[in-house]
């Protein structure tokens, strides 16, 4: 029954349900009926048919077994790619400066920079690109081939098409065009002979389209078939004569047969003479022939893709033998083209040419004649021998090389002393302004130097006793000081005897300079080692 809610029941109830559910599954009652008026198959397995709790589902139902969370807002559809709008005419605010399309600015602009942008030529305005926007659901958010063309793929497929019947009719025609050469060469002999017809015959085979062509390695009979039937196809292993590898050698610590592989690697008869042996091993094998060739080509395709190139062994293994091919030619010449430079540098050794008596001794039978002066009368100069670098090159004005004057750890120009190398030469004047620069540089820090040995002297400034300027009229009254003293002698005992403070105070604010003066007389001064034996 495909009821959400349970309920408690009785067990009279429960079994009149149990009752209930196997009459309809015998089609004994008529199935059970949602609330959309559909029958339910009465097969379905109650933890299919009861919903959720949480649901609060009153009547049966299969609604909640439905995609009951899709949404219809969501699309699986794509963008449609290289869609474009409308086109305008001349240049819009807001458009791209570049091409002058509405849907983005220059910053995002995917065509080529122009020298003059549509902003300012109006000429050759993009169209408007179609932008959109989809909502996509869990499913479409990770579907990797979402907006994927399989119609692009027939490209991929007539690719290698082209390129494997280019191969085939290459191989025709090098079968062809080898086999006329050798009847050719032999055409002009009057005698036939076994061998001409069986050329004849692979001329006449190699016409022949390769699907039509004989099976040779092929051995057709008859396979479970009574009295005649349709034949089927063996592959010819080896021929039978022939002893089995696992034969010849039954110790059992010899070499191991691989029975599903039928390998054995090692030599089964290490000990035997090499002359009377027809099998060494499958390593054999491996090792020697075009194997070694093979695996070195596999070599080279796999260092080949890792450093980029579009290289693959399987998938284009002609392509990868062409290359392998070309890379070994280019090796060949590079190391040779090393060769002949060292040699041509260092001379070779091994040869029967002679070194040169120039660079045995050092000296040359060559004579050159001088004046007094330095000229030379008779004779050649001796070139003097150029280095890479440019030389007597002066830029900026300047009449001398960079690098013509040092001072100060610093290289300069000689004609204006200045040690910045794309500095302007200002010749004789610059010398003499530097030089001034310098003597009021060097002038000044002595006066700083000076000024700094010199101790600075401070005005030593009168104050008053109670911390303020002292103004240069004022004049202290002795007696009124010598009263003023009192009055805080006698305030300060108070202060020690609070019994001796009376009800009502009078309080006076007005100070004088004496009672001020008083005030300093009296004070304690902490920082005074006799603080202790005053007053």
């Amino acid at each position: 029954m495909a009821t959400a809610s349970v309920s408690f029941k009785s067990r009279e109830d429960h079994r009149k349900q149990l009752e209930l559910e196997e009459a309809r599954k015998a089609g004994l009652a008529p199935a059970e009926v949602d609330e959309d008026g559909k029958e339910i198959n009465p097969h379905i397995p109650q933890y299919m048919s009861s919903a959720p709790w949480y649901l609060n589902a009153d009547k049966p139902s299969l609604k909640h077994q439905r995609n009951w969370k899709s949404d219809p807002n969501y699309t699986k559809s794509w963008y449609d790619r290289g869609a474009k709008l409308f086109q305008a005419n001349k240049y819009r605010k807001g458009a791209c400066e570049n091409c002058g399309a509405m849907t983005h600015d220059k910053k995002s602009c995917m065509e080529r920079p122009r020298s003059v942008g549509a902003k300012w030529t109006n000429i050759n305005i993009a169209p408007d690109e179609k932008v959109e926007s989809f909502e996509l659901d869990y499913d479409g958010k990770r579907d990797r081939w979402n907006g994927y063309d399989p119609s692009t793929y027939t490209r991929v497929i007539a690719d290698y098409e082209a390129r494997e019947e280019a191969r085939k009719k290459y191989l025709k025609e090098q079968q062809l065009k080898k086999l006329e050469e050798k009847d050719g060469e032999e055409g002009g002999e009057n005698v036939a002979s076994e061998e001409d017809e069986e050329d004849g015959l692979k001329i006449d085979e190699a016409k022949v389209d390769e699907s039509a062509q004989m099976d040779f390695a092929k051995v057709e009979k008859r396979v479970r078939t009574t009295g005649g039937g349709s034949t089927g196809t063996v592959r010819n292993l080896r021929i039978r004569e022939d002893t089995a590898k696992y034969l010849l050698n039954l110790d059992v610590n010899s070499a191991y047969y691989d029975p599903k592989t039928r390998s054995m690697r090692e030599d089964p008869l290490p000990d035997a003479d090499p002359n009377d042996k027809f099998y060494v091993g499958d390593n054999q094998n491996r090792l020697s022939g075009q194997a070694l060739d093979f695996k070195q080509l596999n070599i080279h395709a796999w260092e080949a893709f890792e450093k980029g190139q579009d290289i693959h062994m399987q998938a284009a293994p002609s392509q990868a033998e062409l290359l392998f091919k070309s890379f070994k030619i280019k090796k060949e010449k590079l190391k040779s083209e090393t060769k002949d430079k060292i040699m041509e540098k260092y001379g070779n050794a091994a040869s029967e040419e002679s070194i040169p008596q120039e660079l045995l001794l050092g000296q040359s039978e060559r004579e050159i004649e001088y004046d007094r002066t330095g000229r030379i009368i008779k004779g050649q100069d001796v070139a003097l021998p150029k280095s890479k670098y440019e030389e007597d090159v002066f830029i900026n004005n300047h009449t001398t090389v960079w690098g013509s004057w040092w001072k100060d750890h610093q290289w300069g120009y000689k004609c204006c002393k200045q040690t910045i190398k794309n500095s302007y030469c200002t010749g004789l004047a610059g010398i003499e302004a530097a030089e001034a620069s310098a003597d009021l540089m060097k002038a000044n820090m002595a006066r700083k130097e000076a000024a700094e040995d010199e101790p600075v002297r401070h005005e030593e400034k009168r104050l008053a006793t109670w911390g303020t300027d002292v103004p240069n009229d004022l004049v202290l009254d002795k007696k009124l000081l010598d009263e003023a003293l009192k009055k805080e002698g006698a305030r300060r005992k108070e202060e020690m005897d609070e019994r001796k403070r009376k009800y009502n105070v009078k309080w006076n604010d007005e100070v004088t300079a004496e009672d001020m003066e008083a005030y300093r007389m009296k004070r304690i001064h902490h920082d005074d080692p006799m603080k202790d034996f005053l007053h």
